[in-house]
C-alpha cells in the first residue's frame, strides 16, 4: 500500500481499526486517499467500490469535498443518479476514470474544524449511498 504522504493520526487509526485497506497517493500534486472495497447499500449494480477523497491544502481544517467512485455505480433499477459525474478530466486518477459524485456540505452541515474527519466524511459518504433511493 502506497503512503506518499502522512494523515493526522485520529484517521490513520481510524482507517486501520475498519479495516480498509487504504493509501495515501499523490498524483499531479493531488493528495487523495483511496479506500478498497467498501462495501454499497442495495439496490446499486456492484456491492462494492473503491472510493477516493481528495486531500486539500489546508485540512483538517479545510474540508473534504464530495467523493469519487470506482466502477462507476449506477442504481440496479435503471434510474439516473443525479450529480454523478464522469466525464470531468479531474476525474482521472491512478489510470482509471473515476466517478464523481458532486455532492457537498450545507449551512445546515458545515464542515466544523477540530471535530470533522474522514471519518465523519465517509458517514456522510454513506448517507448520500442511502439517500439515492430516497429520490424514488
Amino acid at each position: 500500500m502506497r503512503r506518499h504522504f502522512q494523515l493526522p493520526a485520529e484517521d490513520t487509526e481510524y482507517l486501520e481499526n475498519c479495516g480498509f485497506q487504504w493509501e495515501t497517493v499523490i498524483e499531479n500534486q493531488v493528495r487523495r486517499v483511496v479506500i478498497y472495497g467498501s462495501p454499497v447499500p442495495p439496490g446499486y449494480t456492484v456491492s462494492s467500490v473503491d472510493i477516493n477523497l481528495r486531500i486539500v491544502d489546508g485540512y483538517p481544517d479545510t474540508q473534504i469535498d464530495m467523493a469519487y467512485f470506482y466502477p462507476h455505480l449506477a442504481r440496479s433499477n435503471g434510474k439516473v443518479i443525479g450529480a454523478a459525474i464522469t466525464s470531468q478530466p479531474e476525474c482521472n486518477f491512478d489510470g482509471k476514470i473515476w466517478q464523481r459524485w458532486s455532492r457537498h456540505r450545507t449551512g445546515a452541515n458545515p464542515w466544523r474544524p477540530g471535530l470533522d474527519n474522514i471519518e465523519s466524511h465517509l458517514l456522510l459518504v454513506e448517507d448520500w449511498l442511502k439517500r439515492e433511493f430516497n429520490k424514488g
